[in-house]
This record gives C-alpha cells, sequence and structure tokens, in this order.
C-alpha cells in the first residue's frame, strides 16, 4: 500500500482526502500557496510544503513544484483533487516520468476525455446518446453566429477545456450568440490556457443527472448509482442529491451501462463522472465526462456506503475493486448543499474576507440521520479572491427524500457564518420550496423560481409563528435575568406574561405568552392558534434558540441581539424583530422613518473583482441593457448593463483597477 500521500489541492478537497489517508494509515503531505499558509490543510496533514505566490497560476498549477515537493517529502503518490491540476494530462504524464503514482485515471483516458469535442465523438462511437451540435473548432464570433442558426436556438456555447461552469453560456439570438462566444472564450483562455469553443443544442427543460463510475487495472468498472445535479446558477452546480427523484429503474440501469461503455471504451481507472442531460421523457445525452473526482461525491458516498477516496487509492495501489456491480447498494437519500461565499442578495457575487464566525452544526450519524460537513476552512480564516469561493459542503442523508430534506433545513438553519457574505439564506429557502419538495427540478430552476433575484424568504403564516415565539420567548428570558439582577419583583413593569406586540419588519403580531412552570413549558396564542412548546433552549448571549414543540417538532433558529430588540435568521429568511407592549407598538407609527440616499445615477462595482473593459466614456447616451463595462471576480468575467436611458458623465476607473464592493465605477445624468 501507498504509504506517504501529497495532496495538490486546497480547501476542502485537500481536507477531505487526508482525512481518508490518515484513517488507511499513510502519511499526508500538503501543500501551500502564500495566501493558504495558515489554511486548514495545511494544518490537518503531517507536512506541509509551500509552493509559491498566490495566484493558482502560480502554485497549484506549477507542475514542477509539485513533483519538487514529492522528491523533498518522500511521497510516492499524488491525489490531485478537483479543479487545478487534476484533469491535466501533462500532469499525469510528468508524474509517471518521475515514478510517483497519479491517482486518477490514465493519460489517454483523461486526454481522450478532457477535450469535450473528442469525447463526443468517442461517445457517438461507444453507443452512447449524444446531444445534437458542431463539434469542430469556431474561428470567431461570426462563425459561431452562424453555427448557432444552422443548429437552431436555443444554443450552450461551451470551452472545450475544463469545467466548473466556466466557458459556458446559453443564447436565444444571434446577438447573445455573439457576446456569449466573446465571453466564453476569454474565460476558457483565462481559466484554463485553451480557448477552443464548441456549440451544442440546449436541450429545453433538462435536468442534470449525472453517473459516478470506480473502475481499476483489471477490466473492472462499475457504476454508482446517479446524482440529480439540476439546480445550477451560471451553470454551477449548487445543490445535488442522490439518487434522481426522477429516474426509474431502467433508465438508471441505461445511463449505467452506457457510461460504463464509454469508460471501457478508453480503458477508463479510478473514479470518474459521466454527466447527461436527461428531458422531460427522460430521454439522455452525454454532456462530457470528469476524469476526476467530483465536488459532490459524498451524496454517493452515504447512499451506497462506499468511500470513493478510498477506492481510488486503492486502484492506484494496482488492488482490484472489491465488490461487483450486483453489490452495489442504493440505500436511503442524500442531500449535499454547497456554502459558497457569495451574496445572495447581489445576485451572487462572490464575497471575500475573514471569517469571523464558522459554527457548522454538529456531524452526526445514527441509524435513522446523518448530517456531514465537508469543509477547507475554520473561523477566523480567510476566504481569498485568489480560489473558488466554496466554504463547505453540508450533507444530509436518511431513509426518505423528505427526511432528508427536512435533516437539510435543520442543519442548514444550525449553521452559523459570519464576516463574508454567504449562500446559507438562499439555501434554506430551496428546501422550504414546495416545488422542490416534490422534485419538480431543471437547470432552469433557479432562474425560474428567482426571475427578480434573491431577496429573502417570504415566511408562511406558521414559520412567523415561530418567529414571533422565538422573540418572545427571548424577551421573557431577558426580562426574567433583569428582575433577578435588579431584584425587583416579576409582576412589577418587567412582567412579560400577557398580551404583547412582535414587531417583524415592521409589521405588528399581537401575541399572547405565557409559561407554564419553571421547567420551560410554555403556552403561545398568536393568529387565533394556540400551540404548546414543551422547552426553550436559549440563554442570552447565545447565537441560536431552540425550541421544542409539542408533539416532536423542532425550531432552530439563529438569533443575534440588537440595540432595538433581535435579528433573526430562519428558513431563508433575514428578520429585524422587536418584542413590545401594546400600548408602545401603537407609538411606533409615529417614529420618523430614514430614506436611504439615491444611488441611481451610479454604476456601482457589484463585488470585489478587477476591471477587465470599460465600453462607455464620458458623453456617451447608453440605453437600457446597455454593456457598460466587464468585472472579473473568481476567474468569472461578469458583464455590467445600463439600467436606463442616461448620458455618462464620469468614469471613475479604468482598466485593471482592482475594486471593492460598492466602489462608484460611472456616474450618468438625465438626458
Amino acid at each position: 500500500m501507498i504509504t506517504k500521500l501529497l495532496i495538490a489541492n486546497r480547501g476542502e478537497i485537500a481536507c477531505r482526502v487526508i482525512k481518508t489517508a490518515k484513517r488507511m494509515g499513510i502519511a499526508t503531505v500538503a501543500v501551500y500557496s502564500d495566501a493558504d499558509r495558515e489554511a486548514l490543510h495545511v494544518r490537518t496533514a503531517d507536512e506541509a510544503v509551500h509552493i509559491g505566490a498566490s495566484p493558482a497560476k502560480d502554485s497549484y498549477l506549477q507542475i514542477d513544484k509539485i513533483i519538487a515537493a514529492c522528491r523533498e517529502t518522500g511521497a510516492e503518490a499524488v491525489h490531485p483533487g478537483y479543479g487545478f491540476l487534476s484533469e491535466n494530462p501533462k500532469f499525469a504524464e510528468a508524474l509517471a516520468a518521475a515514478g510517483i503514482i497519479f491517482v486518477g485515471p490514465p493519460v489517454k483516458a483523461i486526454e481522450a476525455m478532457g477535450d469535450k469535442i473528442t469525447s463526443k465523438k468517442i461517445a457517438a462511437e461507444a453507443g452512447v446518446s449524444t446531444v445534437p451540435g458542431h463539434m469542430g473548432l469556431i474561428a470567431d464570433a461570426a462563425e459561431a453566429v452562424s453555427i448557432a442558426q444552422q443548429i437552431g436556438y436555443p444554443v450552450m456555447i461551451k470551452a472545450s477545456a475544463g469545467g466548473g461552469g466556466k466557458g459556458m453560456r446559453i443564447a436565444w439570438n444571434d446577438a447573445e450568440a455573439r457576446e456569449g462566444f466573446e465571453r466564453s472564450k476569454s474565460e476558457a483562455a483565462s481559466s484554463f490556457g485553451d480557448d477552443r469553443i464548441f456549440i451544442e443544442k440546449f436541450v429545453t427543460d433538462p435536468r442534470h443527472i449525472e453517473i459516478q463510475l470506480i473502475g481499476d487495472g483489471h477490466g473492472n468498472v462499475l457504476y454508482l448509482n446517479e446524482r440529480e445535479c439540476s439546480i445550477q446558477r451560471r451553470n454551477q452546480k449548487v445543490i445535488e442529491e442522490a439518487p434522481s427523484p426522477f429516474l426509474d429503474a431502467e433508465t438508471r440501469k441505461a445511463m449505467g451501462e452506457q457510461a460504463v461503455a464509454l469508460a471501457k471504451a478508453v480503458g477508463y481507472q479510478s473514479a470518474g463522472t459521466v454527466e447527461f442531460i436527461v428531458d422531460s421523457e427522460r430521454n439522455f445525452y452525454f454532456l462530457e465526462m470528469n476524469t476526476r473526482l467530483q465536488v459532490e461525491h459524498p451524496v454517493t458516498e452515504l447512499i451506497t456506503g462506499l468511500d470513493l477516496v478510498e477506492l481510488m487509492l486503492r486502484v492506484a495501489n494496482g488492488e482490484a475493486l472489491p465488490l461487483s456491480q450486483d453489490e452495489v447498494k442504493l440505500d436511503g437519500w442524500a442531500i449535499e448543499s454547497r456554502l459558497y461565499a457569495e451574496d445572495p442578495y447581489r445576485n451572487f457575487l462572490p464575497s471575500t474576507g475573514r471569517l469571523t464566525r464558522y459554527r457548522p452544526p454538529v456531524e452526526s450519524s445514527d441509524a435513522g440521520l446523518v448530517v456531514r460537513n465537508d469543509t477547507g476552512v475554520f473561523e477566523g480564516g480567510e476566504i481569498s479572491t485568489f480560489y473558488d469561493p466554496m466554504i463547505a459542503k453540508l450533507c444530509t442523508w436518511a431513509p426518505s427524500r423528505i427526511e432528508a430534506i427536512d435533516a437539510m433545513a435543520t442543519a442548514l438553519d444550525s449553521f452559523e457564518v459570519d464576516g463574508v457574505g454567504n449562500n446559507l439564506p438562499f439555501l434554506s429557502t430551496v428546501m422550504d420550496q414546495e416545488r422542490f419538495r416534490e422534485g419538480r427540478l431543471t437547470t432552469g430552476y433557479i432562474a425560474e423560481e428567482f426571475p427578480e433575484g434573491f431577496t429573502g424568504a417570504v415566511l408562511p403564516r406558521g414559520r412567523v409563528f415561530e418567529v414571533a415565539a422565538v422573540a418572545a420567548m427571548m424577551q421573557l428570558v431577558l426580562e426574567e435575568r433583569k428582575g433577578q439582577v435588579t431584584r425587583t419583583p416579576l409582576g412589577h413593569s418587567t412582567e412579560v406574561y400577557g398580551e404583547w406586540v412582535v414587531v417583524i419588519e415592521g409589521e405588528q403580531v399581537p401575541l399572547k405568552l405565557h409559561r407554564l412552570d419553571p421547567d420551560g413549558s410554555w403556552e403561545l396564542n398568536l393568529f387565533d392558534q394556540a400551540a404548546m412548546a414543551e422547552r426553550f433552549d436559549w440563554a442570552p448571549g447565545r447565537t441560536i434558540a431552540r425550541i421544542e414543540w409539542a408533539g416532536g417538532a423542532a425550531s432552530v433558529v439563529k438569533v443575534n441581539r440588537t440595540t432595538s430588540g433581535f435579528r433573526i435568521r430562519y428558513c431563508g429568511a433575514d428578520l429585524k424583530v422587536m418584542v413590545v407592549r401594546p400600548h408602545v407598538a401603537r407609538l411606533l407609527s409615529l417614529m420618523p422613518v430614514k430614506v436611504p440616499p439615491d444611488m441611481s445615477k451610479f454604476l456601482l462595482c457589484p463585488m470585489p473583482g478587477q476591471v477587465v473593459r470599460i465600453d462607455v466614456a464620458v458623453g456617451d447616451v447608453v440605453e437600457d441593457g446597455q454593456t457598460l463595462a466587464i468585472v472579473e471576480a473568481m476567474k468569472m468575467e461578469n458583464v455590467l448593463k445600463a439600467q436606463k436611458r442616461a448620458r455618462v458623465s464620469k468614469v471613475h476607473v479604468t482598466p485593471g483597477a482592482v475594486l471593492a464592493v460598492d466602489q462608484v465605477m460611472i456616474e450618468f445624468e438625465g438626458v
């Protein structure tokens, strides 16, 4: 068996690989850049080697430095994780030349499947169903438009190399095809050093369903069921689950067998994933093969009971797979939510900074429920601009899909992240949506459910009841403490039993509250409804409150005290809440309302990033929807467009400038 393993990656996936390697008794070596000097994967590994400056091109993409680190530490093998060099055949080739084991597929398989154009041709020859499209190289935007017209809109414009949603655009007309080609080509060159582009038919109302494979060096290839990855934003997966709520056993078997046929056609070994687009009639079409471990692999592990990293290491060591296709289990249901450092209220733009608070839910595993959190960060750590903004992958498993979703909702409500913008509110909102719970998913889910962007959840009546209950109970605890400290009898002005008004974002909710006994039983009346709470767990200073309701249900709520009351975050809503007496509530309508300043005459930078291009000059008259500038953040180019007709009065920035959030870029005046 391999005795020392170097992980040529960082963050969450490096920590994930280290965890399995240590369990197997394999010593681990981390590599790190300047920005990652204090990173969690560096702290977790047995050894760590510095390999360069913060930009990935100067560190994690440096093949020679990875090999030098292996020689320095005596590492016999390298696990590439995902991203960076994981699908680079030159890296696998260089390791082989140096006598170092690559924990991944053979070079020829990486080459064949790493190029999307070549892979589609091989897939077709292997009898795998493929999407109609143009597999040849495209010279320029004019040719892209011509090809798109021949295929028929809508089309998907894609980079031949790479993955992770970069270099991909959907075009519905000639203008979008032209701009999409230019942006995809630019992103592909920046992210992968390969600007080749191809175009294929975009299947409307599609699902993104993928088959997990594992192969060994003895001719065995197995499919480990499927993953549903349809909930995506900008072609980047956000929520995944296994199995798919859409597939039947017959379709699963057909997709699995086609994926295995493709893998065998290229002599595949190790873990890999074949991605398919599936239409509403369960027709499926090959998209691409990822010749690496996928980000979302934990949900497959949870339903099969297999450790994919361990299998990869054993295959790399020359061992045969320890099971047959008939022995692959499909047990229960697993959900994964990707927690990103991004601001959902600003169209999910990247966020950077220090994690002033990072408290994941407690990981647990029993017969009826599993909570798992794969992460690469810690409280006090920095989310930098240099790498992918993923913070963690939160997973839950339960016997049924609804139970797994409910477990995920509770885990998300228990997850505390402060210091950077994050998508926890969005993830929580999705878990509570009827469409998601019914499994009616497509890759257009986010655009369809949030056409105006995410502005926070609108809580249904039952959830408002829970928020009001938490606020009133916290107020009682505070008043009781005040009474104890000042030795004022509870029957004085600090009395909280009786009628109160909970003010939620300015809306007044009358409530009656009574504590039945000192052990924590409560009676509440709200919206003409009565409820009993058997236990309320919160004390001043805590940021999580938990109510256990009569009947067994529970509510877990994130709370913070403010100068005027509480900030409560629950099920995707972020609310300002006060608890006051009825006569005080009547006076609130007399309080002045502060009006925010008018910023409509400014183009503000929506995220930390670097200016790629400014398309206007002082004096230009711009029209609604016209491109004003392009800002790159986290290797993604973001096009900023005019919201109305106006004249440019001042341009504050130039290409190359590095900007902060809300920094003024352009000023306008009326025309």
